[in-house]
């Protein structure tokens, strides 16, 4: 994809619709179906673990219903040669994303989509063992452990998603604050900090 293409595209994705829906007790399995999947067509040797994070990761947690997958990839150039090419053919969209607003690390995101409706179904975050991202595992941990705050973090996300509902960008840079506080609380109840 040129970079006007590229452009586009990604100015298309962030005008998606966010809509949030009620927690779906069918979740945790479509998240191990799909890590089922890409641990059977993608070379092993370039993946240590995957992970169900975000939202839909926490039980009775409203959410977009996007299932968030964390893959550890041993190297992301590697992933750039080996394991783009093989999820772009079986339809996965691919982008080369920054971690932070606009600045890195860069890693390898991927949207799945229904092939009926075209509405995202997964969200694929391939990152190395030192990126920020494994942080988020203590949020969703956190969340899980104490149901008050996953009740706060949902009330956010109604209110952003009706105050954002087609700026993706808006509604998760509204999460921000919320989810970085948390995760500090997080690390120190896990003793991480």
């Amino acid at each position: 994809m040129g970079t006007e293409a590229e452009e586009e595209h990604i100015q298309r994705l962030i005008r998606e619709d966010v809509v949030i829906v009620p927690s779906d007790p069918r979740w945790p399995d479509l998240f191990r179906q799909e890590a089922a999947h890409l641990w059977s067509c993608l070379p092993r040797e370039l993946i240590r673990r995957i992970e169900h994070f975000g939202s839909t990761a926490v039980p009775g947690l409203a959410a977009k219903a996007v299932i968030d997958v964390l893959v550890d990839v041993t190297d992301l150039d590697a992933t750039r040669e080996r394991i783009v090419p093989v999820l772009e053919a079986q339809g996965y969209e691919y982008l080369w994303r920054p971690s932070l607003g606009d600045h890195g690390p860069f890693y390898a995101w991927f949207i799945k989509r229904d092939a009926a409706s075209g509405a995202r179904t997964h969200h694929i975050h391939m990152v190395e063992a030192h990126f920020p991202h494994w942080d988020r595992l203590y949020f969703r941990d956190f969340l899980i452990a104490h149901p008050d705050v996953a009740g706060e973090y949902a009330r956010l996300k109604h209110d952003l998603a009706a105050a954002y509902p087609q700026d993706r960008v808006g509604y998760s840079t509204g999460k921000t604050d919320f989810i970085v506080a948390v995760t500090e609380r997080a690390k120190q109840f896990y003793g991480k900090a």
